[in-house]
């Protein structure tokens, strides 16, 4: 894991994003007008991300100054709604080798700015202002291809490495510090009713293209392998893999959500 800058602050993420910001600007002179629209102008992380999700969001049928106004809202009544993307900061650049600097979840990585966008529409759906949390959801698949339902529930520390394509149902429950990658489903069997998506444990890493469907679990500190279909509950600490996924052998680690390390040949062999 690579050394976090250390900077003495209240608020040490938000001051190294503004720090990382002021070089950008002196190395690429043709980025600083969005460096200084979309973080220096800012006097806060809540503020730069109302800014730069609205312009995300922004359409014909809702304009940019309606959503920052109402995400603005979400940020100054909640703020674990700001916790959580401090959180998810750490969480891309401690796992994402393609991650050098805090602001570029916030700039450029769509997973981030999509699971912001959920967590903005969550907070909506909690205060039963439903309709426009669809439409959130609605303007985050479009704009992201990530779609979440406002009405899951997601913890803190989630990286969605490139995340096209990621989809996560009404019902789902997703735990802290877990990664996935891209094509990722977090399903239902049918046209069942009701709790009828999966619970995903603390520290679980899904790998890319992998399903997970129905109202099962996935104990904490699991590994799902790329490409499988989970259908029945998986206990703590261990690796499936297949179609359907079966138990090939132990997690591998404390925290594979955390290590990002997707080798099935040590969890096969101690399977054998």
């Amino acid at each position: 894991m690579r050394t976090q800058p250390n900077v003495a602050s209240v608020d040490p993420v938000w001051t190294t994003i503004r720090h990382e910001a002021e070089q950008v600007a002196r190395d690429e002179p043709l980025m600083a007008s969005l460096v200084h629209a979309g973080i220096l102008h800012h006097g806060s992380l809540e503020s730069a991300l109302s800014f730069r999700l609205a312009q995300k969001l922004a359409s014909q049928e809702m304009s940019e100054l309606i959503l920052r106004e109402i995400m603005d809202e979400a940020y100054e009544a909640d703020s674990g709604v700001g916790l959580s993307a401090r959180a998810d900061i750490l969480a891309v650049f401690e796992r994402d080798p393609a991650c050098h600097r805090y602001l570029q979840p916030l700039l450029f990585f769509k997973g981030f700015q999509a699971l912001q966008c959920y967590r903005i529409g969550h907070w909506l759906w909690e205060h039963r202002r439903r309709d426009m949390a669809y439409f959130i959801q609605m303007r985050t698949s479009e704009t992201f291809g990530v779609d979440i339902h406002p009405g899951a529930r997601v913890g803190n520390g989630i990286m969605i490495d490139h995340a096209h394509s990621i989809v996560i149902g009404e019902t789902a429950v997703v735990g802290n510090n877990v990664s996935m990658l891209h094509s990722v489903t977090l399903g239902g069997t049918g046209k069942e009713d009701g709790d009828r998506h999966p619970k995903i444990g603390d520290g679980v890493l899904i790998g890319a293209g992998a399903a997970v469907l129905g109202n099962i679990r996935v104990g904490g500190c699991s590994r799902v392998a790329a490409g499988s279909v989970v259908l029945q509950d998986v206990p703590p600490c261990k690796t499936v893999a297949g179609v359907p996924a079966r138990i090939v052998g132990e997690a591998g680690c404390a925290e594979p959500s955390k290590s990002m390390d997707q080798l099935l040949n040590e969890a096969v062999a101690s399977e054998r």
